[in-house]
């Protein structure tokens, strides 16, 4: 049974690690179409956030919700949906590009597996470099691989945490370009960023994180790093 949502919406959402909180009370809604950079220092919550979202990590209170299913209702149907970029890139460094991302459109059903590998490489551009194996790649081809394999499902929620890392200029420039096209196309995209002067041409609305709780953010004609440092320099 196939399941699709067009809004996401999180409600009070607390996580702690024993007796760490890593965040408190965080609530805040996007729907199709909606880039939300999720912004702070290290240590704010972000990832923990991304891993809540993308159903690997249980909230300890709180409720996230993908249209009318909740994440404590999650089932692969569900998950089928979800795109994650994490930290780690998830790739097997001893394969080729070309045998890892077969082996993801496998895990994932996909039909025509070989069309789909093959477009994901040429939008990588590493279409010349699919028979070499992932471990001679540089940091920022492994991350363009990485971001396509996201991507082989035609997730509905892009999740992804850092997706910038490693690319050169034109890279990040044609990472942003599909994440624009991507919403105009109905996804729902959540990235965390220490990239403000990138986030600030894709993104839609931005939601700051300060030690694991929502911070103000004031709308305004100030830039987006103005208004990020305005965030953290007021008192709760």
């Amino acid at each position: 049974m196939s399941v699709d949502f067009d809004r996401l919406a999180l409600s009070d959402i607390s996580r702690r690690f024993e007796r760490r909180r890593a965040l408190s009370h965080v609530s805040f809604s996007c729907q199709s179409g909606d880039v939300v950079g999720l912004l702070g220092h290290n240590g704010a919550g972000k990832s923990t956030l991304l891993a809540i979202l993308a159903t690997l990590l249980r909230p300890s209170s709180g409720e996230v919700r993908y249209g009318v299913t909740s994440a404590a209702e999650a089932t692969p149907a569900l998950r089928a949906r979800l795109g994650l970029l994490g930290h780690e890139i998830q790739l097997y460094p001893e394969l080729t590009a070309r045998e890892n991302l077969r082996f993801f459109a496998r895990l994932y059903g996909l039909a025509d597996v070989r069309g789909t590998v093959d477009a994901a490489l040429d939008r990588a551009g590493l279409a010349d470099r699919g028979g070499d194996p992932v471990s001679s790649f540089s940091r920022g081809m492994r991350q363009r691989l990485a971001f396509e394999r996201t991507l082989l499902h035609d997730p509905r929620l892009l999740l992804l945490d850092e997706p910038f890392t490693g690319l050169d200029q034109g890279a990040a420039a044609g990472v942003l370009g599909r994440l624009e096209l991507l919403a105009r196309g109905g996804r729902i995209i959540v990235l965390a960023t220490h990239d403000l002067d990138l986030a600030s041409r894709v993104i839609t609305r931005a939601v700051i994180l300060r030690d694991g709780r929502v911070a103000a953010i004031h709308d305004g004609r100030e830039s987006l790093r103005e208004r990020y440092l305005d965030a953290h320099a007021e008192r709760r």
